[in-house]
């Protein structure tokens, strides 16, 4: 008998009809004789609006009871559908993280899974029932409420597969993944399947259809992710591991933007390897991710540096940026930024793919304000006022 997990997004479960066709399609897979565990997110837009509701009480919320608030949404969620399943005629049981015991570390807001104990799920596997799991969060050492981030609940799924050997399977809004989002680009492609790495880049760079923590945790395990519609027949795509190169497969596999980050530039840094990687260890301590980074060549001693950092992290990434920048005229902001990125495993056996992608944004008057690239992706930072034409015209010409 096979462990299905089964995960559900907050559009899946966002009302009380939803909600009952989920109990459904969660029956018909375990009438099909398996073992189903079900994580689900928070209905619609209930963690916006809790988020909304903390604002109106406080601009700077406390990150603890924060966490505990918005963990509320998952657990309603998790409570109604049991109940669905029961009212069917066949036995749920409900549980919080705390209940089955997702020890997590890290940063109230982004958490990491350390472990799972998981007794009360196989403990109620064999004792028959469907069992609903609240996604999205987990308790710390200390014993408080944490929670994993946005999509974090893809991340529980994906942690329980990984603990009870199981299948996961992500259910959401979109019948798939697709080589650009298809409502930037109306001729996107639904791809059959993608390879974690490839995968992880994409959700990493704006691509919100997956968490990227939970494509880790898939490919460090080697759980092959299913991602389709909710309650149809239409076929989804599958992450896996695809182990090689097709030479004619195409270099380019997705295209992904976000609008998450700002650019920050530090103008006449002392050229001192030391101070820079201290600057960065700091940053990174409060685990705010640095994505791109670029210097300047260094005259007179000094440098210009820039890189990104996600927009939320902003005020926490000045207070340590301004300890090292005494002259607060030389630190630069742009939120005007989006991440252009191109992700394929195609890139490592096609040469110049860089090269004609630039020249593809220069011919159309795109500035590029800086670029990184890796043996499997590109991304350059444009004016966010440029993002559709730049993806209109880099998918048409690499067929995406």
């Amino acid at each position: 008998m096979a462990v299905v997990v089964q995960k559900y997004g907050g559009s899946s479960v966002k009302n009380v009809e939803k909600i009952k066709n989920v109990a459904e399609t969660v029956i018909k897979k375990k009438e099909a004789g398996n073992d189903v565990v079900v994580v689900v997110s928070a209905m619609g837009d209930t963690t916006d609006n809790l988020i909304s509701l903390a604002g109106n009480i406080t601009q700077n919320s406390d990150k603890r009871e924060l966490d505990a608030l918005l963990s509320t949404g998952e657990m309603v969620s998790a409570s109604l559908l049991a109940m669905a399943i029961k009212d069917k005629g066949y036995d749920a049981v409900s549980y919080t993280a705390y209940q089955i015991g997702i020890e997590t570390f890290g940063e109230y807001g982004k958490a990491l899974i350390k472990d799972i104990d998981g007794k009360n799920i196989k403990s109620s596997l064999k004792e028959g029932k469907i069992v609903i799991i609240a996604g999205f969060q987990g308790i710390n050492k200390e014993g408080n409420i944490t929670t994993l981030g946005r999509g974090g609940s893809d991340t529980t799924a994906v942690a329980i597969a990984v603990k009870l050997n199981g299948i996961c399977e992500i259910y959401t809004d979109v019948d798939g993944i697709y080589s650009v989002d298809p409502r930037k680009y109306k001729n996107a492609k639904k791809l059959g399947e993608i390879d974690y790495e490839e995968m992880l880049e994409l959700s990493s760079l704006g691509a919100q259809v997956m968490h990227s923590r939970s494509i880790e945790l898939g490919q460090k395990y080697n759980i092959p992710i299913y991602v389709g519609l909710s309650n149809s027949n239409v076929k989804g795509t599958i992450i896996r591991g695809l182990n090689k190169v097709n030479m004619e497969s195409k270099p380019i596999t997705g295209l992904a933007t976000s609008d998450e980050d700002v650019a920050i530039t530090i103008k006449e840094i002392k050229n001192d390897i030391n101070l820079i990687s201290d600057l960065f260890e700091r940053v990174a301590g409060k685990r705010i991710n640095i994505d791109m980074i670029s210097q300047t060549a260094p005259i007179d001693g000094k440098v210009n540096l820039s890189f990104t950092i996600p927009k939320t992290d902003l005020k926490e990434g000045l207070d340590i940026i301004n300890q090292f920048c005494s002259d607060k005229s030389n630190i630069a902001i742009d939120e005007d930024v989006t991440k252009f990125s191109v992700v394929g495993i195609g890139m490592k056996t096609t040469s110049g793919v860089a090269a004609k992608m630039l020249k593809l944004l220069s011919q159309n008057n795109i500035e590029v304000k800086m670029i990184t690239t890796s043996e499997i992706r590109i991304t350059c930072a444009i004016k966010q006022g440029d993002k559709i034409k730049a993806i209109n015209i880099v998918a048409k010409e690499f067929n995406l």
